[in-house]
């Protein structure tokens, strides 16, 4: 196997680790519900006993580091900064659990574990951007942007070959970039933000919008509110529901004219879009390309690549995290075995 990392991705209901040598490949993988750990010492007992059970599965193999992705995480500082849907604690003298962490100092905890092995996180996003410049479609490439779609949606800024990081190591939260003044409300506490209106949650609000506006049929009508799912629409509007496939247009519209404004600030040579709603196929990629090219600043015009991810989506965040470590060697000067 020669080097190996160990990649970590920290999810609000499993926490996900594996074994992953240097071209990619995931020789064992581990997980537990993160939910299940609420004291934050006891989650990275459980997380370290997961770690040593992968090292033992690789004999003879060097350990190159330790590669965490995790929401809300700071490359710079090692910190999760009050993580989305995580709620950790701190524990009392007598075990119990104490007052809730908003600022987890994850780097540090897990080298206490491991004080030789390098340990790096960054957040989800950054890990997923630098996971596609390692093992996916921007390999080769120095400039590019990375569009995560799920739940929420993050990004991932490459700018001559390195991480757009800014001055306190948060940049690129272009899900957080107002594209409607006092628009909706966004669990980030600002209103009017992108991934209130793109992502998969974003859409079906959008959905439930034009089903309470247009009284055209849809075989949605006969759902309860709380049952509509964004898989649910792509399968309307394949079916030729027009207002499902109004919900697309409207979604491809809106993150159209968004991309069009980051290819305006960093000029990348493509915006790989990656998750759940990617798979709705030309649904949304169709209207998103559209309206990316209509509003597309005349000098980037016809120059920016509109790629899916070349990252296998079921592996993707192990991928993405373990990517962490071997970006840390190449920094460092090393050379993967």
């Amino acid at each position: 196997m020669g080097q190996f990392a160990i990649g970590v991705d920290v999810g609000g209901t499993n926490t996900v680790s594996g074994i992953v040598d240097a071209k990619g490949n995931i020789h064992e993988k581990l997980h537990f519900d993160t939910k299940d750990y609420p004291i934050f010492e006891t989650y990275i007992d459980r997380l370290a006993r997961d770690i040593d059970s992968l090292i033992r599965h690789t004999t003879g193999a060097e350990l190159a580091g330790i590669g965490i992705g995790a929401p809300n995480a700071n490359y710079l500082s090692g910190l999760l900064e009050d993580p989305i849907n995580i709620e950790w604690y701190t524990c009392n003298a007598d075990g119990s659990r104490g007052n809730r962490m908003h600022i987890i100092p994850f780097v540090e905890t897990v080298r206490r574990h491991y004080p030789a092995i390098p340990v790096v996180i960054d957040n989800d996003a950054n890990a997923a951007a630098i996971g596609e410049m390692i093992y996916g479609g921007a390999r080769g490439m120095k400039d590019f942007i990375e569009i995560t779609l799920g739940t929420g949606l993050g990004g991932g800024i490459v700018a001559n070959g390195e991480m757009v990081y800014g001055h306190g190591g948060t940049a690129a939260e272009l899900g957080h970039i107002i594209v409607k003044s006092g628009g909706r409300q966004c669990n980030c506490g600002r209103r009017g933000c992108l991934e209130t209106y793109v992502s998969a949650t974003g859409m079906v609000r959008t959905m439930l919008e034009i089903l309470a506006t247009d009284n055209r049929p849809s075989s949605l009508r006969s759902l309860r509110i709380n049952e509509i799912t964004s898989k649910m629409i792509a399968d309307a509007a394949e079916a030729g529901d027009e207002l499902a496939c109004m919900a697309f247009e409207e979604t491809g519209r809106i993150l159209g004219e968004a991309l069009a404004n980051f290819a305006a600030f960093s000029f990348p040579e493509a915006i790989f879009l990656f998750g759940g709603p990617i798979k709705s196929g030309n649904l949304l990629w169709e209207p998103t390309k559209r309206h990316m090219e209509t509003n597309m600043l005349r000098s980037c015009k016809g120059k920016v690549k509109l790629l899916p991810s070349g990252i296998d989506n079921d592996n993707a965040a192990i991928l993405g995290a373990s990517a962490l470590v071997w970006k840390e060697l190449h920094k460092r000067g090393n050379v993967c075995k």
